[in-house]
């Protein structure tokens, strides 16, 4: 390696609630020599982050601007509303946005839920952060409507939280750079999409083929080196000698017959 050159390596960003884990392994068996770097990032600021390369690829929440990324929707979580465990709420296994009207319900600045009009009574301030948020609930403050993946991030045991059935609901998707789809790129897609190692799509094919290749051309050699087998059984002292073996055998079992039919006879 020269001294222009630099390892080959892999920068991925993720946004709080997505946990990476699953990926990150598969990534490390299948390129073991490609060092994975996890970045930690607000939901705000990941697309931002990409499109200045400080990731090649990161796990952000929808929408994002297209412009200049790509991005493929891989799931959409379950909304619910963060509640005291002794709060009437908790008595339900499922609530509406009607259901929170006369709560105060907090909205903090790094919402990732597309509100078209927050529910609830509004809070005289916004918490900057969910993780605010989440402190305001425990002390009584008001209730907290986000993704459900927040509300286990940010668990508390005097804490409960009920999923809001017609509240609108975060979708979390794989995004890149459109001008950034290198090769590792490519790899990461198709781990998140389940492809196998042996799978013909992405770069496994060029692999493949030489593999394919390699078998076709040991074939031959394999073919030629059969008749050299035979010929060698049917050189002078192979299968003519043990035919002559066997005769012998034959003939050497006819002698004690031929002997019983000698036996002298007893005189009266």
């Amino acid at each position: 390696m020269t001294g222009s050159e630099v390892p080959p390596s892999f920068r991925l960003a993720y946004v709080p609630g997505v946990t990476p884990t699953k990926w990150v392994r598969i990534w490390n068996e299948r390129l073991p020599d490609v060092p994975l770097t996890l970045v930690a990032v607000p939901a705000a600021e990941a697309a931002d982050l990409l499109r200045g390369r400080g990731a090649d690829a990161g796990f952000v929440r929808l929408p994002v601007d297209r412009t200049d990324l790509s991005a493929i929707p891989l799931y959409t979580e379950t909304t619910v509303v963060v509640i005291p465990k002794d709060h009437l709420v908790a008595a339900a296994d499922e609530v509406s946005v009607a259901d929170l009207a006369d709560e105060i319900v907090l909205h903090p600045l790094d919402d990732t839920l597309d509100w078209e009009r927050p529910p609830g009574r509004p809070a005289l301030e916004r918490p900057a952060t969910t993780a605010d948020a989440v402190q305001l609930v425990a002390a009584g403050v008001g209730l907290l409507v986000a993704p459900q993946s927040l509300a286990r991030l940010h668990h508390r045991r005097d804490l409960t939280y009920r999923p809001v059935a017609d509240a609108p609901q975060s979708r979390v998707a794989l995004s890149w750079r459109e001008d950034g789809t290198t090769d590792q790129v490519d790899d990461f897609i198709g781990i998140v999409r389940g492809r196998t190692v042996n799978s013909s799509r992405g770069r496994s094919a060029p692999a493949q083929a030489q593999s394919k290749a390699q078998t076709q051309a040991q074939a031959p050699a394999q073919s030629k080196a059969k008749p050299a087998a035979g010929k060698q059984a049917g050189k002078p002292g192979g299968k003519s000698a043990g035919t002559s073996t066997a005769k012998g055998s034959r003939t050497g079992s006819a002698t004690p017959k031929s002997g019983r039919r000698g036996k002298p006879r007893r005189r009266s």
